[in-house]
């Protein structure tokens, strides 16, 4: 414990390193396994469950879709290798990503992914101007991702790929609301980073001072001037890349995210026998997946912990039988989040290790001088 602590200088530093440690795994595997336990109570359907054949067709798409989690976390590795102008090695930003999307999978609200990004990033001597950029960066470009993406899949599928049955404005319910609501958010919040980053970020940082100085903001009043200040010194950064820098940050982010939903594509087909592999029906399904995911988002749990089990069932009700949507919702998870967790346990006390000898290193480095 003593060597732990002599990584923290802050408490913001000490606070972050808590979001990470491997005990942050027991919330969201709890909320999970509570959650599945009361669907399996409620609608496991064990006459369903025995139609599953596990047979080659099956195991070979689950092992496509185990290819595809690959393939978006090396997506995930070369935008980081992009963005950081190869400062990383190919392995570091593997490393890195998986450190990344544990933070992302744990982290509480009041920290969130990437306020660990920063903290991780800065630990491996980057300039804070470059560190800045990468992080806002990313939010810019996967807000572009699902801006752009969800307007060209509405006009093409309209807003039954929202919800099974939406297929005009007397169909609509909750959920189409809420969906639209996560949207406009994440535009909002997506244009205003843009806008902080390349067109006008001296003018972002004077608002976001002027607005907290209301007395039910000011508590945010000093992270917001960091904010203001990081958009100032990020843009520098950014503005004089080429246009081949930007295109490749933006194909590796859209790669990374397609990756993410047709890995439960390969799913439904490895589950469910009766899936139309024609390719339009095969593009739905993967608009439906997107415009689930928008909603899974803002998730109130780690990680959408529990949410993302309970909601699965009921957005692919027209393609997952509800007696086996469980199965399909657990492999999912067991895929494409809990492996991150137990990646995490694994990876992250060995970066701190190595993080803590780095430090050590240093320390009599300058006591020699």
């Amino acid at each position: 414990m003593e060597d732990h602590d002599q990584i923290i200088k802050s408490d913001e530093e000490h606070e972050v390193l808590r979001s990470i440690r491997s005990s942050r795994i027991v919330l969201p595997i709890l909320l999970g396994l509570l959650v599945v336990g009361y669907l399996f109570w409620q609608k496991f359907n064990p006459e369903e469950f025995k139609k599953i054949d596990w047979n080659q067709h099956t195991l070979f798409w689950i092992g496509v879709a185990a290819l595809i989690l690959v393939i978006r976390h090396l997506a995930y590795a070369w935008r980081l290798h992009a963005l950081a102008g190869g400062a990383f090695s190919w392995m570091k930003s593997i490393e890195l990503i998986f450190i990344w999307e544990f933070s992302s999978a744990v982290s509480p609200t009041s920290i969130g992914g990437s306020a660990v990004a920063l903290f991780v990033l800065a630990q491996e001597k980057l300039k804070t101007a470059k560190v800045t950029a990468i992080v806002l960066y990313t939010v810019v470009l996967d807000t572009a991702f699902f801006i752009f993406t969800l307007i060209l899949l509405y006009l093409l599928f309209g807003s039954n790929m929202i919800r099974p049955n939406l297929h005009g404005w007397s169909d609509l319910d909750g959920w189409f609301f809420t969906f639209l609501a996560s949207y406009l958010f994440m535009a909002t919040y997506g244009f205003f980073f843009f806008y902080g980053l390349f067109i006008r970020p001296d003018k972002t940082a004077v608002l976001l001072r002027w607005v907290t100085r209301f007395r039910w903001l000011r508590r945010f009043r000093k992270k917001a001037a960091e904010l203001g200040r990081d958009f100032v010194v990020s843009s520098k950064e950014l503005k004089n890349r080429g246009w081949s820098f930007h295109l490749t940050a933006f194909a590796s982010t859209a790669i990374a995210w397609s990756m993410r939903f047709l890995l439960l594509n390969a799913l439904i087909i490895a589950i469910v026998p009766t899936t139309d592999m024609h390719f339009m029906a095969q593009f739905a399904l993967y608009a439906r997946l997107e415009a689930m995911f928008v909603i899974m988002a803002f998730s109130p749990t780690p990680g959408g912990a529990g949410f993302a089990e309970f909601v699965f069932g009921g957005f692919l009700s027209d393609y997952v039988p509800r007696g086996i949507s469980l199965i399909v919702a657990l492999i999912w998870r067991a895929l494409a989040y809990y492996s991150y967790l137990l990646a995490g346990v694994v990876i992250i006390p060995n970066w701190i290790r190595k993080l803590i000898n780095r430090r050590r290193v240093e320390k009599l480095e300058q006591a020699d001088r």
